[in-house]
């Protein structure tokens, strides 16, 4: 497996996103994290031995342009499967929220098929997320409705649901 990785810029900052070649992966890379390359807490950093290969990340980067200028609200992307059994399910839940809405940490535990009383477990697994923005972690609010656990910093979060229209 050859780890790939290239930058972005987008109206969060320089976004860092980083694949998986593979001779089964469609268009042969797919997509492992997509992070902050400042102002992210656990983001990922470029590794000895990747190797930076923008060309391999031209439909990522074309499907979050158009999401950044509010031409399209779903991204058709191929992801890795890591991540634990919990993280996998709680991700899967979170990949149905829909664009414009929110969903509180008790619902989306509702919604992978968890007691409700499991919200920080879900909390945990939505902080660990490694694909900011396509794997829409900002659509989950507090139960009170208030912005909370964003590891890309709560302004951030503030501005991709704005830019979805929950702002």
């Amino acid at each position: 497996m050859i780890t790939v990785y290239t930058t972005l810029d987008s109206p969060l900052g320089e976004l860092l996103l980083v694949g998986e070649e593979s001779a089964t992966a469609k268009g042969g890379t797919a997509l492992a994290s997509v992070s902050m390359t400042t102002g992210q807490r656990n983001a990922a950093v470029v590794q000895p031995g990747w190797i930076e290969k923008a060309e391999a990340f031209a439909e990522v980067a074309e499907q979050l342009r158009a999401y950044f200028a509010g031409e399209s609200t779903s991204f058709d992307l191929e992801f890795t499967a890591h991540g634990t059994e919990f993280q996998r399910r709680v991700w899967a839940a979170l990949e149905q929220v829909p664009h414009g809405r929110t969903v509180t940490y008790g619902e989306l535990a509702e919604q992978a098929g968890l007691p409700r009383k499991s919200a920080r477990a879900v909390g945990t697994a939505n902080g660990s997320n490694p694909l900011l923005v396509i794997r829409p972690c900002h659509r989950v609010i507090g139960a009170d409705g208030s912005l909370t656990g964003y590891a890309g910093g709560l302004e951030r979060k503030q501005q991709l649901l704005e830019l979805e229209g929950r702002g």
